[in-house]
């Protein structure tokens, strides 16, 4: 699914794609979310953000935060602290529980910043 965006700005433009590449989140060597059937969203001026069903991610090591971000494009996100034996790594993760209509395909499904855990693999 492809869509433009004209919110009175510049056009900016995502997608999302089905990706059925194994992705996994590792840090300190532990796996947090292992998966074959995330979602790649694509958005110009970013790096592609990988989106992990919930069931593929370990959320007993996610907390929620009181943290929130808005998007123009997306929604509004909830953020997640990373559970780690060294403490929390905070607002680690995010979700967009109820995205705009150009984002449904995310709804639920859970992202982490690639400069808060120590891999993000995508692979064969």
């Amino acid at each position: 699914m492809s869509t433009d965006l004209n919110h009175g700005q510049e056009a900016r433009r995502i997608e999302i794609k089905p990706n059925a590449r194994r992705c996994r989140v590792i840090h300190q060597g532990v796996t947090f979310a292992d998966t074959h059937a995330s979602m790649t969203l694509i958005e110009i001026g970013h790096e592609p953000v990988h989106y992990f069903p919930r069931a593929d991610v370990n959320m007993a090591r996610l907390q929620r935060s009181a943290h929130t971000t808005h998007c123009p494009f997306k929604g509004e996100a909830t953020h997640y602290h990373l559970l780690t034996e060294d403490g929390p790594v905070e607002n680690a993760a995010w979700s967009y529980e109820n995205p705009f209509d150009a984002a449904a395909q995310i709804k639920g499904y859970l992202a982490f910043y690639p400069s808060r855990v120590d891999r993000i693999d995508e692979t064969a």
